[in-house]
């Protein structure tokens, strides 16, 4: 007994050695180990062919780092138990893994119970193809209208009696383009599948024979019948009912319908959430893409409602911060050319010239537009029309005419003949961060980014393995 205790310990220790000798780790951060082929995962994913900005192993191993701290540091934040994440995680990983519970009998199943319910479906009437000839008729079409139409039918159908071609007649007159185009033939069809009034006529006929006039809710038809059939075997229609059931999506319906029954089966000891657990594991274990590309959607996550709550939407929200950070570095935004802050405005009559600028004027910029709706376009009624905003030369002719003195030509709005601008011109730059703020915003995450990089690294220890880092994509 001790004999065969020693020697299952020295086969685990000699799998072990193995398993990290094929997979070894390649880095340590906050004390959770990296193997080699997660990492290879992620650089190849982003230094694939096309990506214009590549990075070596040694350059990409400080971008990987900080990713990994920062998801370290969402654990720590325990984001990873929140139910938003969770929900939204689970509902990735099962995407997944879902159609693993699918196997080939059971879409077999599938397809011939799709088959059984066409067949039950379409009877001992079996299908047809008829070619028709249609004349388009409303329902409650004039009189005279109808008139015209039934003597029209039966001048086409006399024709056909005559010995006209019938395909090339109904290249000529028939009003549904579809079968027109195919002189009149349509594709094979089953019961219940077109109007009442057709499908009587067309079932009553037999390959050859050709139908009188007859009136439906769509107009007058001459029917053609060119074929019937019974439903082929199911062998021959297997290839075609399979690619339905993708086409449609059934297989997500089938594989759903298994991981309830498992679930009901268990008795109660399983849920659908830890049965998809399991199969996620099981399937990772088996699969290293599959692996990597369930614990990439993962730490994404994580990563973006970290980095949203630590620089993105804090920057974004930050107004003291921006507006310290605009002042530190004036110089960084300023212009090569003078800009004009403020609004070109048209409007109906002469007095709103000037009642638009009193209207604003003392009135925060970014103001502006509410407080011009209410006063001027409250109603119905739009009295004037503005475009507001910061404006270099070119960016519009008004202003470049009036403003900027140029020569250009300022097409008159209709309805709206008087123009006029209203504002300042900064020639150095802008006055504050709101003249610039998606730039100042940019930045600043930046500055915030780069601070709690610093942060993490400090807080964090990280070890790399510098022999497996030269292995990388060499093993």
């Amino acid at each position: 007994m001790k004999l065969k205790t020693i020697l299952a310990a020295l086969l685990l220790v000699g799998t072990s050695a193995y398993a990290q000798s094929d997979d070894p780790v390649i880095m340590t951060v906050n004390g959770q180990p990296v193997n080699r082929s997660e990492f290879e995962y992620s650089y190849n994913k982003n230094n694939s062919e096309g990506v214009i900005d590549k990075k070596t192993v040694d350059e990409y191993v400080e971008l990987f780092v900080n990713y990994k701290l920062k998801v370290a540091a969402a654990l720590d934040a325990r984001l990873d138990t929140l139910t938003s994440f969770k929900n939204e995680f689970a509902t990735y990983r099962d995407q997944q893994v879902r159609p693993s519970f699918v196997e080939d009998a059971d879409l077999t199943a599938e397809a011939m119970r799709i088959y059984n319910e066409t067949k039950e479906h379409i009877g001992p009437q079996g299908l047809i193809m008829p070619a028709h000839i249609l004349l388009r008729l409303a329902q409650k079409a004039p009189a005279a209208e109808q008139e015209k139409a039934r003597v029209r039918i039966d001048s086409i159908y006399n024709a056909l009696r005559g010995g006209a071609d019938f395909a090339e007649m109904a290249k000529k007159v028939s009003q549904d383009p579809g079968s027109a185009a195919k002189g009149g033939v349509l594709p094979w069809i089953g019961p219940g599948q077109t109007l009442e009034e057709f499908e009587k006529e067309a079932y009553a006929l037999q390959p050859g024979q050709m139908s009188k006039p007859f009136l439906s809710p769509a107009g007058y038809h001459i029917i053609l019948m060119k074929d019937r059939k019974q439903l082929e075997p199911f062998d021959s229609l297997k290839a075609d009912i399979m690619q339905f059931i993708e086409q449609r999506g059934l297989r997500d319906q089938i594989a759903q319908n298994k991981v309830q029954q498992i679930v009901k089966e268990s008795n109660g000891k399983l849920t659908e959430r830890q049965l998809m657990e399991q199969r996620a594991d099981e399937l990772s274990a088996k699969d290293p893409e599959l692996k990597n590309l369930i614990r990439e959607y993962h730490d994404g996550l994580l990563l973006y409602e970290i980095s949203n709550q630590r620089v993105w939407d804090k920057a974004a929200k930050d107004k003291a911060g921006l507006a310290n950070y605009f002042n530190r570095n004036k110089k960084k935004y300023n212009w090569d050319e003078p800009r004009f802050k403020g609004m070109a405005y048209h409007v109906k009559q002469k007095s709103d010239v000037k009642a638009v600028k009193n209207c604003v004027k003392g009135v925060p910029f970014d103001q502006w537009a509410e407080k011009l709706r209410k006063t001027f376009n409250n109603d119905s009624i739009i009295r004037i029309r503005v475009e507001k905003g910061i404006f270099k030369k070119g960016d519009n002719a008004l202003i470049d005419r009036e403003v900027f003195k140029t020569h250009a030509e300022v097409k008159q709005l209709k309805d709206y003949p008087i123009d006029a601008t209203y504002g300042k011109k900064l020639k150095k730059g802008p006055e504050s961060y709101d003249d610039v703020l998606s730039l100042v915003t940019a930045d600043y995450q930046d500055e915030l980014e780069k601070e709690w990089v610093a942060e993490l690294r400090r807080k964090y220890a990280v070890t790399v393995n510098k022999e497996v880092l030269k292995t990388v994509n060499k093993h």
